[in-house]
């Protein structure tokens, strides 16, 4: 079975919301919210995905001292398994915007739960809530 190496990033607000975008029409799994970042290329390091994925989505500059490795998911679709890093993101350049078509939300973490995503991106979520939610407020 084929592995496909993801990264992924949870840009956080001021506000501590998190950014989701959602799939647009004619994409795999349209309609669905995930966290922005792309596949790794061959030779490439999933910051530098990262880094030109961000640019390319939502028209932001990030800098690799930026990102902070969070954790990863390991998911077995029908045919491809798909390993997914996620970092987190608090700083960055520009003003962030939908370059390709998708619907952009900001949420509080406790509420991405409520969002449909892929089943790669879900156990993601707690890893989010515990570290940007306030104790006694889960």
């Amino acid at each position: 079975m084929t592995v496909v190496l993801v990264a992924a990033c949870a840009l956080v607000d001021v506000d501590g919301r998190v950014l989701i975008t959602r799939r647009p029409k004619g994409k795999t799994m349209a309609g669905l919210w995930e966290f922005p970042g792309g596949k790794v290329e061959p030779g490439e390091l999933p910051e530098h995905t990262l880094i030109r994925e961000l640019q390319e989505e939502l028209g932001i500059e990030v800098t690799e001292a930026c990102l902070a490795p969070l954790t990863f998911a390991s998911h077995a679709y029908a045919d491809f398994h798909l390993l997914m890093l996620l970092w987190i993101c608090r700083r960055w350049e520009g003003i962030v915007t939908a370059k390709e078509g998708q619907e952009l939300a900001w949420v509080r973490p406790q509420r991405l739960k409520d969002y449909p995503m892929p089943p790669a991106d879900e156990p993601l979520i707690p890893h989010l809530v515990e570290l940007l939610t306030a104790p006694g407020t889960r």
